[in-house]
This record gives C-alpha cells, structure tokens and sequence, in this order.
C-alpha cells in the first residue's frame, strides 16, 4: 500500500468497529507489537466483560478468525498496523497520534452501569411500595417524595454515566 494521510472519512470508516479499536488500544498499551494470541485474549475479554483468563475456546476463536480475516488485514491496508499473517506478528505503525481520538479510553475500567441503575430503580420502586402499603415510617403520602428522589438518583447516575465516557481529551480541553 502507498503510504497516504488517512482523511477524516477513512479514519471514521476504519473505527467504525469495536475490534479494530481494541486491538489498536492493547497494541499501543503494549508498546506497540505483539503476536496475535495475547491480542485475541485480551479484545475477547474486554467483548465479554470478564478476565483474559476466563475467555472461552469460542470467544476467543469467534475474535481470532475476525481478527485474522478480516480486521488486522484491513488495519494493514490503511498503513495503521504491519501484519505478518505466518508468524502473526503485529507492529503498529508510527503517526498513531492521528488517530488517537477514535479508540476506546479506559476499556478494563468501564463501569456496570447496568447495574446501579437496576439498584437505584429496585430501592425505588420497595420504596415506593412500602410506602402505599404504609409499612414502617413510610405513608402513602411519602409516595410522590419516594418518586422525586428516585427520579433524582437515576438523573444523577445518568449524568455520571454520561461524563465518564467523555473522551480525556474533551475533559483537557474544558479546563
């Protein structure tokens, strides 16, 4: 392939895909090369949300084949990554900065977001519940109250949700 500058498009067009963003990220966490198996490990891991060493004989070979097939042959293509298929051998090639804005930040830190807005609703709605049935302290009249407060809680979880995806680079800009 001639070397070219990749446009915005292209760039878009290559990151468009969770795997290509991944390997890129563990490839620059790695200093830059490393084989293929460590690599599949890791993007099927992160796929999964659970540790390399729990990755499955099918996780892994769904990654590898896609990985093999198709997405490091295209990163090759567009000059970001030199492949050697043989000895799967991976080098990611300089000028990395430009496409720096187009990976996934802080993939083994995401947070289970799922799972504290299932905990802010269930508290909610027992809230809400012993309320109408005026078990304890809570009456009836304390419902509408149970509800502003939850609709707080899941505003609030929203907001930090939303913040913590926000790219680093946007949290250095508007400072």
């Amino acid at each position: 392939m001639s070397k070219h500058e990749l446009t915005q498009a292209e760039l878009f067009d290559v990151f468009s895909n969770a795997r290509r963003r991944r390997a890129v990220q563990y490839l620059k966490r790695h200093g830059g090369s490393c084989d293929l198996a460590p690599l599949v490990e890791q993007v099927a891991a992160w796929e999964n949300g659970i540790d390399p060493d729990d990755v499955t004989r099918t996780q892994r070979r769904r990654v590898y084949i896609s990985l093999y097939q198709t997405h490091l042959p295209m990163l090759e293509e567009h000059g970001i990554v030199d492949w050697d298929p043989d000895d799967h051998a991976i080098d990611l090639l300089p000028g990395d900065d430009v496409f720096e804005p187009y990976l996934d930040h802080r993939l083994e830190n995401q947070r289970p977001w799922h799972r504290l807005y299932a905990s802010v609703t269930a508290l909610g709605v027992i809230g809400v519940a012993l309320s109408w049935l005026s078990i304890g302290p809570l009456t009836a009249t304390a419902a509408p109250a149970i509800a502003l407060v939850l609709c707080l809680l899941v505003l609030a979880v929203s907001v930090a949700q939303h913040v913590s995806r926000r790219p680093e680079f946007d949290l250095q800009l508007a400072l």
